[in-house]
């Protein structure tokens, strides 16, 4: 009995690699046409018709590029996937009841939109981590910037650069100016809550914040 339940799982895990390599494997050479999150948002919102327009990196201006680089992880184009110094301030820091912007990597945060669902558990986390490593390995920085940049919420039923550029700022995602980029970068931490456009005060410092490290970001995938 022991030796069967030994085999099942062994036969769960194998094909559970096998399943999760091929769709990484998978999704390097086509387009994601949905997310975990896209599914479970169209329940949440259903009064909310989704935007979600696949471009590829060649139209997604460098200035939003840059933008979520400088507003969400400054080292992605020399990390492995993880920011350990990141993620143990996050934990220093949350253990004494502050808040702060959490130690999550783009790398992360591709792998926990396109393969995961939301929410907060340590099984999600190591689920997260074999991912992220997964997509280290199997595609390329720009590779993991082009699914970022096409599969992250952007607002409220908004998915992508090019359906956001079009719902802020009515003009495809190449077009993109510095501070257009910054304003979509500055709300990615709750895109339902802030507007990319006609911002709040406190947005709008985030977009200064944004700009101004944005000078200092190198496009070297």
């Amino acid at each position: 009995m022991l030796r069967k339940i030994k085999r099942f799982f062994l036969t769960v895990i194998v094909w559970f690699i096998l399943l999760s390599v091929g769709l990484v494997v998978l999704y390097r050479f086509v387009p994601v046409p949905f997310t975990p999150l896209m599914v479970s948002r169209s329940f949440e919102f259903d009064d909310v018709e989704s935007k979600h327009d696949w471009v590829p990196i060649e139209e997604i201006s460098p200035n939003l590029q840059k933008a979520v680089i400088a507003a969400e992880d400054a080292t992605f184009l020399s990390h492995h996937g993880f920011d350990f110094s990141a993620m143990y301030k996050a934990f220093k820091n949350n253990n004494k009841g502050k808040k702060i912007k959490g130690g999550s990597t783009i790398s992360q945060q591709t792998a926990k939109n396109v393969f995961l669902w939301q929410g907060r558990s340590y099984v999600r986390k190591i689920f997260e981590a074999y991912f992220t490593a997964l997509i280290e390995l199997l595609w390329s920085k720009e590779r993991i910037m082009e699914v970022y940049l096409n599969s992250i919420e952007m607002g409220k039923g908004v998915y992508g650069a090019e359906a956001a550029a079009q719902y802020w700022y009515k003009k495809s995602a190449e077009n993109l100016t510095k501070r257009e980029a910054a304003g979509i970068a500055a709300i990615l931490p709750n895109p339902i809550k802030y507007k990319a456009a006609n911002s709040s005060s406190y947005t709008n410092r985030r977009k200064v914040r944004i700009m101004r490290h944005m000078r200092y970001v190198k496009l070297d995938y």
